[in-house]
């Protein structure tokens, strides 16, 4: 049996937690990805804490080696009219609706998804090999670029940089009493969310505010309280809220 090659090279974008996204249509003929370490340098003396230093005692420059700067992802393609060219499984918007979709990502200052995965696989009855490559990180767009083919009226050329985005968040302590003592004691950090939150819900047949509240704020049920005083809804009314109705989700 004659050995069956693939070479398999997919690219993704994504927003809000996969609420939006496409596949791109076009690969890139490559992707720069940039990676650097931040390390410092410093002149050492030699001779000990104590000792006076010699100018022959000097050891001279180090390198201190820290933790790895962000990743920095550029590549550039086209968005095709013609459907001829699309990778296989891809539903091919208009170039327009692609350039539109990454614009309103770029302003509403939320990082992205950038997933890319390519393998290349060799299968035959004696030999099974595969290499596989995977980058799936949030980023930033940092710059996004686009112009008209001129000779393919229709088509779209565009250039993206991103760069990877990392979430963080404060870090939060329990104060408690014990044996006449204060005690700090660090609070796990929740999984941060990727999505953005709506300004509005619309009630679904099954629903309640607790249920609501936990969907939108991380699990946290309390908040319901808050979405009550938003609207102006009283306790007794929380029991009878009839699907359809549209409330308002608290900001923070």
């Amino acid at each position: 049996m004659a050995t069956r090659y693939e070479n398999i090279h997919a690219i993704r974008l994504s927003f809000n937690n996969e609420a939006e996204g496409f596949r791109l249509p076009i690969n890139p003929e490559s992707i720069e990805v940039r990676q650097s370490v931040s390390g410092k340098t410093y002149d050492i003396v030699g001779g000990g804490i104590n000792a006076i230093p010699k100018e022959d005692e000097s050891i001279g420059e180090i390198n201190v080696i820290k933790g790895p700067q962000l990743m920095e992802i550029s590549f550039k393609s086209f968005f095709p009219v013609n459907n001829s060219l699309v990778i296989d499984g891809v539903n091919l918007k208009e170039p327009m609706w692609y350039v539109n979709k990454l614009r309103s990502w770029m302003h509403t200052k939320r990082p992205i998804r950038f997933i890319y995965v390519g393998y290349f696989a060799a299968t035959s009855l004696a030999q099974q090999e595969r290499e596989v490559h995977d980058i799936n990180i949030p980023a930033s767009i940092e710059k996004f670029e686009w112009r008209e083919v001129a000779g393919s009226p229709g088509d779209i050329e565009y250039e993206l940089a991103l760069k990877e985005y990392r979430f963080y968040a404060a870090r939060r302590y329990d104060v408690v009493q014990e044996d006449g003592k204060t005690i700090l004691y660090t609070r796990p950090n929740e999984r941060l969310d990727e999505r953005v939150r709506p300004e509005t819900y619309t009630l679904q047949p099954g629903d309640n505010l607790i249920n609501v509240a936990m969907r939108f704020y991380n699990t946290d049920s309390s908040r319901y309280k808050d979405i009550l005083a938003l609207n102006g809804i009283t306790d007794a009314e929380m029991k009878q809220l009839a699907p359809g109705r549209v409330i308002k989700l608290p900001a923070n």
